[in-house]
This record gives C-alpha cells, structure tokens and sequence, in this order.
C-alpha cells in the first residue's frame, strides 16, 4: 500500500536525502493572491467583513464576532464528564512541563560599575488560531493558551471558525476547553478573515489586535499570517502534519502500522513515514497498513494520505544510515522503535519532538504527554522549534553603566566609531567626558 524508496547501497548525502525523501507541502505563495483581498477587506472592514466572509464560507452569521461568557459557561456545564477529565488532566500536565520551560532573567557584570541584565518580558496580546474543519481540536487551545499563560501574556484571544449546527458559534467542545482554561475571550471567526481580524482589530466592536498570532490552520490561513506578519508576529507557516518511524527488525509491525495510520487521520495531506533497515518489517509493516487502515471511521482520509506522494516506506543499509535520513528528514513527530531506542535518540538532531520507544507513541503528545504538539513541518525542525513558553517571551536587554564604567570603555567606542566612518557616534560619547566644538 505505501509505496517504496529504496536507498540501500547508495550514500546517505543531504543533498540527495533532500530530493529523494518523500515530502508533504503546500505552495502557499499560489493562494496569496486570493487570500490578499480578503485580508485587506478585514482591516478596512473590521469585524462585519470577517463575519461577511464568514457566511460565505462556513453559511453561517453569529449575532456578533465574540462569544458571550453565557455561551461558555454553558459550554463547561455541558461538557461530558470524562471529556472534561481528559481535558484537566492535560492541562495539568502541559502547564507543569511549560512552567519549567520559564528562563530566568540574569545580569553580568563587566567591570565594577557596567553591567548588562537580560529580562524576559511576555508580549502583551496574543491571539491564539484553533481550527475547525475535519476534527474538533480542544488540545490545540490548551497548546496554545498554556504556554502563553505561563510566559504572562496579559490578555488573550481565541478564534475559531463559526459552525452552523451550533448557531453560528464555534464548537461547544472548544470554547468549554476556553472556558476552563480560563480564557475568556473568544471570537466565532475562521479562516484568513480571523487572522486579519486578529491583526487589525475593530475600534467600533470594540476589538482589539493582537501583537502575536499562533496556532495551525489550513493553506488559506498560513497565508493570511504570511500577509501579516509584517504588522504582528507569527509562532510559523505550518504544513501538514508528518510522522516518521525509525524502526528495527525488532519493532511491532501492529504498533507501527497503527502509528502510521493515526497521523494520516488528521488530513489527506498528512505524510506517514517509515525509514526502516528491515526489508522484513517493511512488508509486515505494509501489509498491517493495508488490513487495519479501513477500520478507522476516516478510513477514505486515511487511505488518501497513506497513497499520497508524501507518505512511504524508506528502506536504507543500516541503522547508522537510518538515523542520517531521519535527520534529514527532520520529521515534525519522530518515532523511534529500535532495540536501543535512547541511545538512537540520542542521535537524532533535527526533528520537532522525539518519541522513544513503543510506548510513547506520537497521540500521546497530541493530547497529555505534557509537550506541545504545535511543531515545525517540512523539514523546518533543522532549524526552529515547536510552541513553547518561550514563544511567548521577548529576551530585552538592560544596560546599566555609571560614568567611571563608560569612561573606561570610552575610547574603544569612539575607535569603533571612527573605524566605521561613523564619528557622531564617538562624539556622543566624548561630550560626556569632554567640552567639543
């Protein structure tokens, strides 16, 4: 059923790990030019263009863009016991994990007299995008809202697409996670429209922007956040979910396959990876995929995923070689089911989180591993990080030197300045020290 790359006997290069890899992705530049209308209609229209567009797309119009507090609090008392379980429990758990994630401010001293601090402070606004299309996501607003409250954002703001079948708000099951996380201020807005919403706010409705967007969505909202990113900040352009299985002769073809198949779930641009140096594994593995897939409820998904160009089974020499294609994979979720799976790990350097061994298998992140599953997709792990407290948190430096401090680094500024052509900058240290004509 997964189609087959085979690179045994070949060198595991990252130029040609690159081109021969399987890989999901959207062309987010194709849909600028028509989600750069929408955006732009939003900030000269406020919150009536963001619910215009949203009849249009979703056939339903709330009375107004936020949700009333009535509205939540129904939503909380509602909610199914063991649902409101699983949701505590979660919580508890992300909010112990990004707690310690806090750094400490700091201050080094130079010289008696010179010292720098380094503070974090918290943006101040955040705006916080939660899905609503295939699947209802209550763990994506604890992902979110979790670290930026343990990082101190003041204020925070949810969006999330209206939905016809609950009178034009979002999803009962997203606003009681709001709700019990406290956050209470929510916005019945999807889309491009609620990122612009989010970006520029209404003054009439009373609406205020955000100083940072977060959170995943489809192509149409990657891009909106791309269109503004030059007036807030974005946590990223994320791309379809992606696993990848580093796997030996000694993994459960079962628990792969079913691995496999979880992610593929999520949508028909998922990609579902097995990098493997058992040619045994590979074909029990494939054959699993093919009797189990169908039984899920999203079995037409599922399948459409697991066919796609993106997903696969990679079959290399060794594990030495099977660890250099992980890597540069550079998998969103990395699995690892190897006989020695820590000291695998320990190997691995690029992906956005690694789950070691049988029994922590990537659902598990999604929802009460106590990591966040907001993470970097297409080979971006090589280079940034998944959601975190530290997303939240702006590193300000604060400089501190009294008159002997400056005047004893006086003349290497003023050298520094001269040796860049640039002598105002060195007359504004000497005025402090000297009369200048």
């Amino acid at each position: 059923m997964l189609k087959r790359i085979d690179l045994r006997g070949t060198p595991t290069t990252q130029q040609r790990l690159r081109t021969a890899l399987p890989r999901g992705g959207t062309d987010v530049q194709s849909v600028l030019e028509k989600v750069a209308p929408i955006v732009q209609a939003v900030k000269d229209g406020g919150a009536k263009a963001a619910l215009d567009y949203g009849e249009r797309f979703d056939q339903c119009r709330p009375d107004q863009v936020r949700v009333p507090q009535s509205r939540i609090d129904e939503a909380v008392a509602a909610l199914d016991p063991k649902v409101r379980e699983a949701i505590e429990v979660s919580i508890q758990r992300v909010r112990k994990v990004h707690s310690d994630q806090l750094p400490q401010e700091h201050t080094t001293v130079l010289a008696e007299g010179a010292k720098v601090t380094e503070k974090f402070l918290p943006v101040e606004r955040v705006g916080l995008y939660v899905p609503g299309g295939n699947a209802v996501y209550p763990s994506s607003v604890i992902m979110n809202a979790v670290p930026a409250q343990e990082a101190g954002v003041h204020s925070l703001v949810v969006a999330s697409p209206a939905q016809a079948q609950f009178g034009g708000w979002p999803h009962p099951t997203i606003l009681a996670a709001c709700g019990l996380l406290g956050v209470d201020e929510v916005w019945a807005t999807g889309g491009a429209q609620a990122v612009a919403l989010l970006a520029y706010g209404d003054e009439e409705g009373q609406l205020d922007p955000v100083d940072m967007i977060t959170g995943p969505g489809n192509i149409f909202v990657t891009a909106a956040k791309r269109l503004v990113r030059s007036v807030v900040g974005i946590d990223s352009e994320a791309g379809p979910t992606e696993i990848a299985i580093l796997a030996d002769a000694s993994a459960d073809p079962v628990w792969v396959a079913y691995d496999l198949i979880s992610q593929a779930e999520h949508d028909v641009m998922a990609a579902s990876v097995l990098i493997t140096d058992s040619e045994a594994l590979a074909d029990a593995v494939d054959a699993e995929v093919e009797r189990r897939f169908h039984i899920t409820r999203n079995a037409d998904r599922v399948e459409e995923a697991l066919r796609g160009s993106q997903s696969g089974i990679v079959l290399v020499d060794d594990l030495h070689a099977a660890i250099a294609v992980a890597n540069a994979y550079a998998a969103e979720h990395l699995e690892i089911h190897c006989e020695d799976a820590h000291a695998v790990a320990g190997q691995i350097r690029h992906a956005g989180a690694v789950f070691i061994g049988g029994f922590s298998p990537v659902p598990l992140g999604d929802y009460s591993a106590g990591s966040n599953h907001v993470l970097p997709t297409s080979g971006s792990a090589r280079y940034s990080s998944g959601l975190s407290t530290h997303t939240f948190l702006r590193a300000v430096n604060f400089i501190d030197y009294d008159e002997a401090a400056l005047k004893e680094i006086s003349e290497h500024v003023v050298n520094f300045a001269d040796a860049e052509d640039l002598p105002a900058h060195g007359e504004a240290i000497r005025c402090r020290f000297e009369e200048l004509t």
